[in-house]
């Protein structure tokens, strides 16, 4: 049966994945966002579902004024005797942990921190003996390359010397290491090129866990390096089996548009087959290159999604796609889900400072889309409230209400780098109006609607200008609701009463 790939769109990047019995769970990374590593599930590899998140505390994730794409990097998913263990990095805030959990929905436990952490990327191993072994990149004023420790996986602690295994074949950064045993070798499997156009998986084999390692001289095993293909920086991947015996590779990659291309979708993940050649080598996908489509024998389901388009608010708890930017001050959310209203109260900080603001947003998951939401607000003084497309403090676009010398006003800005710019301001009578982001692959148009039905538009953006390649970082666009007194704590409540999310069919 054929499935399209991505298999989880928009910014999921750095997708690990384990096997238990007939189940498969998969993690990504989130940087600075809130709750931290979402945790998916599936049957058939190809649709996935949205258990929880594993980091849902200030305890286990503490982001203190995290700034854009740091926080959280590249978690590891693995099953041992009965627990889930998730390995990550808070790059700013300890290094690297790990939580455990029986149930992969949650609850999880507190982070225990590994002693002397370095490097990032960590990845676990559990060898045939029980022993456990913590794989990750180079630290500080060590040599580039691959570092392997055993540990006491109740404890963190080192059992023994951190020893460097492999430095790759000669590509920029080597990272994000998973070793397996795989029949009498241990593989040993990274990224390197960097996370972007350069990027390509390689592989190199041992019959001792700490090597010395034989790289594969038909690395690598997977690229679109130099190639013009619509999926692009292919790498970061993790291997799993499936029930019929079958291997696959998931793996980031992300789809650029137009020219120069750009993306702003951020990394996605991607699934591919594995053969193996016959000196006992994997390939992943075409002879490492992978398609938009694919077909395998070993795919037995048809590929589906089952879209929430609206949310009226009408919940106690918010789905687990909206996710905040730090720790959110939850003194400034109330949710109402009786009368079925989401209320943000702004806090003294703004969308382009790094302390935490008042946000929640969703991920943009399709290149055409319609957004859309009902605020209610009154402003007061310096306040605003809104609808934002936020690539990261700096670059992002907005139209909200606001207070001008005493009176309400409606608006759309856009900020790139250091310039602020607002590109129309229209004075508003009403405290009820309806903001519409509309979403192509080159470009965003911004609009309003009255209560009497009358549509204005504001503007429009490029969707290039909050691409990676000119806002930077490792996230991707989120469609955000914020508020902000702008230098000052907000006394009044934004209040909005819906969202939709609206994929445009073509």
């Amino acid at each position: 049966m054929k499935f399209k790939n991505p298999i989880i769109s928009g910014f999921y990047p750095d997708p690990s994945i384990c096997r238990v019995e007939n189940d498969f769970y998969l993690v990504t990374s989130t940087f600075e966002y809130f709750p931290g590593v979402p945790i998916f599930h599936s049957t058939d590899l190809v649709n996935w579902d949205q258990i929880g998140h594993c980091l849902t505390t200030t305890q286990q994730l503490p982001l203190n004024d995290t700034p854009s794409s740091c926080g959280i990097y590249a978690p590891t998913i693995r099953y041992h005797e009965g627990v889930f263990y998730v390995v990550t990095t808070n790059v700013l805030e300890g290094g690297n942990f790990f939580v455990t959990a029986i149930n992969p929905a949650g609850p999880w436990s507190e982070p225990i921190w590994f002693e002397n952490s370095q490097g990032i990327d960590p990845s676990l191993f559990f060898d045939e003996d029980g022993k456990c072994y913590l794989t990750g990149t180079s630290g500080n004023h060590e040599k580039s390359g691959i570092y392997q420790v055993e540990i006491d996986i109740k404890t963190g602690k080192y059992l023994s010397e951190r020893k460097f295994i492999w430095e790759g074949t000669g590509g920029a950064f080597p990272e994000g290491p998973h070793l397996y045993k795989i029949g009498k070798y241990y593989y040993l499997m990274i990224s390197e090129g960097g996370t972007e156009y350069g990027h390509m998986l390689t592989i190199s084999r041992s019959k001792n866990l700490y090597g010395p390692f034989e790289s594969y001289e038909g690395n690598p095993i997977m690229t679109h390096r130099s190639k013009n293909h619509p999926i692009q920086a292919t790498g970061h991947a993790d291997l799993v089996q499936h029930t019929d015996s079958s291997w696959w590779a998931v793996f980031l990659a992300f789809r650029p548009i137009g020219y120069p291309k750009k993306h702003h979708l951020g990394r996605e993940t991607f699934l591919a087959p594995i053969t193996w050649t016959e000196a006992g080598w994997p390939i992943v996908g075409d002879n490492g290159i992978i398609g938009e489509e694919i077909e395998s024998e070993s795919i037995t389901s048809a590929q589906h999604v089952e879209w929430k388009e609206r949310d009226d608010f009408d919940q106690s708890v918010l789905d687990f796609k909206w996710i905040f930017r730090r720790n959110l001050l939850k003194e400034n959310y109330l949710l109402n889900g009786e009368e079925g209203f989401l209320s943000l109260i702004g806090s003294s900080a703004t969308l382009r400072d790094t302390a935490t603001h008042t946000f929640v947003g969703r991920r943009q998951e399709h290149f055409d889309c319609e957004i859309s939401t009902s605020l209610q607000f009154k402003p007061q003084d310096s306040e605003e409230a809104g609808l934002t497309i936020f690539a990261n403090e700096n670059f992002h676009y907005e139209i909200g209400l606001r207070n001008m010398n005493g009176k309400t006003e409606v608006f759309f800005r856009k900020n790139i780098g250091s310039i602020s710019v607002i590109e129309k301001q229209l004075d508003y009578e009403e405290n009820t109006i309806e903001f519409r982001i509309i979403s192509d692959a080159e470009c965003y148009s911004f609009e309003i609607v009255s209560p009497t039905g009358d549509v204005t538009s504001l503007g429009t953006g490029e969707c290039g200008l909050l691409s990676t390649e000119v806002a930077g970082g490792f996230t991707g666009n989120v469609f955000g609701l914020y508020a902000t007194g702008n230098g000052e704590q907000s006394r009044n409540e934004a209040r909005f009463n819906w969202f939709n999310y609206k994929i445009a069919r073509k």
